[in-house]
């Protein structure tokens, strides 16, 4: 009996928040429901049940405020390659060049039931290319983690190659669709839809994801974190398979500037694809797919230095400085900042 009044009155406070919805939705243009969205969200997130979630999946609107990546995990990823130089010895000012040890930092979510840090394990061990894995705890999965280096093309080439998704669709032969769905005009923070083939006989998968990038030219560091979310303009599809848990952090140092030749590059990634086949099939997978998309990145940016093909120069638009997430954008500023902030063209990148 309580369990039935339950749902009844549930099933009435859905319904009231459906109509209201609807209501605003005739009288407020979308970015008005934004602002107000907002608001709402910052008001309710402290309240058990996550009103404010529900309020915006009704409402269709992305809570950037809930969603944006923020400053201090683009800067987690630079302490992470900061502790593994340090760590392996590599100052190019010495002259002396050393192969980095198995990392030893801490990663948030890959700790066992102690709270212990589980220990990574090397993978594949090659000059200019080493992988490692650790098992995320709880998980038939591995987190995987790449360090690599390259002296044929430069970091803003390399860089802005990863980023380009409209170059990404002729390169990378697995990309079905990729778009962006939304940007946030305060943190420069993007929402990508990606649908990608997986092996045969495997049905394709769907991400949506955030990503953020950050180039500190004073520090000599570019760093690029994506990870999953959800967004109610992008429903789940009966044609994929939805990957809900992913997480990706790049970054690159260069070995001089942006524009010469020669960086090392971090990559910390895990997913969780939602296959029914064994831990050792799904690790052989993604232990042989990275190194392969890395080399097709690799050959992709070559292709754009050397065949001049026109990719978005993403250093020379960077999104807005740091310290603005603190500012909300109104609706006029927002439409402003879109006609305004355009990625420049370079005859290659």
């Amino acid at each position: 009996m309580l369990a039935n009044q339950c749902r009844f009155v549930t099933g009435l406070r859905v319904r009231r928040a459906q109509q209201i919805a609807q209501l605003y939705g005739r009288l407020y243009s979308e970015s008005s429901r934004r602002v107000l969205l907002g608001r709402l969200w910052r008001r309710l997130r402290g309240r058990p049940g996550h009103a404010s979630a529900l309020m915006a999946a009704l409402a269709g609107v992305f809570v950037w405020d809930e969603e944006r990546i923020r400053e201090e995990e683009l800067q987690r990823s630079i302490d992470e390659m900061k502790r593994l130089e340090e760590m392996s010895g590599m100052f190019r000012s010495s002259g002396v060049e050393r192969h980095p040890p198995e990392p030893k930092s801490q990663t948030e979510g890959v700790e066992d039931s102690g709270g212990t840090e589980q220990p990574w394990e090397m993978v594949m061990d090659k000059k200019h290319f080493k992988l490692w894995r650790r098992p995320i705890s709880g998980t038939p999965l591995y987190q995987y983690r790449v360090f690599g280096t390259y002296t044929d093309v430069t970091p803003r080439q390399f860089f802005n190659v990863q980023l380009d998704t409209e170059y990404r669709k002729k390169w990378d032969a697995l990309v079905i669709k990729l778009e962006v769905i939304e940007r946030d005009v305060v943190s420069g923070s993007e929402v990508l839809h990606w649908v990608t083939h997986f092996p045969y006989p495997m049905y394709s998968r769907d991400y949506v994801y955030v990503r953020r990038y950050s180039v500190d030219e004073e520090n000599n560091v570019m760093v690029l974190v994506s990870r999953a979310v959800e967004h109610p303009s992008v429903p789940e599809s009966p044609e994929f398979v939805r990957v809900r848990s992913y997480e990706s952090q790049m970054v690159i140092r260069p070995h001089k500037s942006f524009d010469e030749n020669g960086f090392d590059y971090l990559l910390t990634y895990s997913d969780n694809p939602q296959t029914v086949f064994p831990r050792y099939c799904v690790s052989w997978m993604v232990s042989s797919g990275m190194p392969d998309f890395l080399e097709k990145l690799h050959t992709a940016t070559l292709k754009a230095k050397n065949m001049e093909i026109k990719v978005k120069d993403y250093i020379s638009s960077k999104p807005l400085e740091v310290g603005s997430e603190a500012k909300a954008a109104t609706p006029s500023s927002e439409r402003k900042s879109e006609g305004s902030c355009g990625p420049a063209r370079i005859e290659y990148a």
